[in-house]
């Protein structure tokens, strides 16, 4: 059972609130499921590159384990077109034009696939000081482009319609891999030690250190705090030793570290904001 179907199964035995928010390129649907009530509320989402699909495992482990305080939608599986060309490789495309697409693109193995089935990286594709960051492209491939325009995937607008109509009050990011908490995107000094702080909670939790994405642009944390002004994390989970596309031997580590990185940031957070 590839990412994809174990995203599906696990949906549909939700008996919590939930929705499909759109849908990829491919026309696969994209799921939210909803655990708690009332505020704050959080948002998390998972695999928005393909490659990182392994996180989806980490937000079914997340649903288990539930929040403190308040509520959270938990968004498991953001980019399964590309996750599925990762996983499962070129096979999983349906059309031959689509496959003639990616092909053309000279990948002959598309473990390493970031972007989505258009071959853009959904994570540089907000308006966040977009196409300015220092590994940005602008022609498809596995990784880094930009796309022609801030929201031209019907992932990332899924996503922006999505945020905004919950509004949350805080949201958190799951990629692999380094070990790292990125918490930090121009916020104003008024803002800084309420993020730092939120920041520092997830640090506890998982023992992974805050750091700083230097010349990094264009994301959804950076999105969500630029333009919404809320606190927004991206953790990297797995160890460095783990080369990409992290699989299932990583699974229990990445598991044991972040179980109750979420939980714990829900019981914290009130006294943030």
């Amino acid at each position: 059972m590839n990412i994809y179907e174990k995203t599906v199964q696990f949906y549909d035995g939700v008996i919590t609130e939930k929705r499909i928010i759109g849908r990829s390129f491919f026309g696969k649907n994209l799921y939210a499921v909803k655990l708690g009530k009332g505020r704050p509320i959080g948002l998390a989402q998972y695999a928005i590159h393909g490659r990182e699909f392994i996180t989806a495992e980490l937000a079914f482990e997340h649903y288990r384990t539930g929040v403190k305080e308040g509520s959270l939608w938990l968004l498991p599986l953001m980019n399964p077109d590309g996750a599925l060309l990762s996983e499962v490789g070129i096979s999983s495309v349906e059309t031959a034009e689509d496959r003639a697409f990616l092909l053309a693109l000279q990948m002959k193995d598309f473990s390493l696939w970031k972007a989505n089935g258009r071959g853009v990286d959904l994570n540089v594709n907000f308006p966040a000081r977009w196409g300015k960051g220092k590994r940005n492209v602008r022609q498809a491939g596995a990784e880094n482009y930009i796309g022609n325009a801030p929201f031209s995937e019907t992932e990332t607008l899924a996503l922006k319609k999505f945020t905004e109509e919950v509004a949350p009050d805080y949201t958190v990011s799951y990629h692999t891999k380094g070990e790292e908490i990125y918490w930090y995107f121009y916020q104003s000094i008024d803002t800084c030690p309420r993020d730092k702080g939120l920041a520092q909670v997830l640090s506890n939790s998982t023992g992974y250190p805050l750091a700083n994405a230097v010349g990094s642009a264009g994301g959804y944390k950076d999105w969500c705090i630029e333009r919404l002004g809320i606190p927004s994390f991206t953790i990297e989970a797995g160890a460095d030793s783990y080369a990409h596309p992290l699989g299932y031997a990583a699974l229990k580590d990445i598991i044991n570290k972040n179980k109750f990185a979420l939980y714990d940031l829900s019981k914290e957070i009130k006294k943030y904001l």
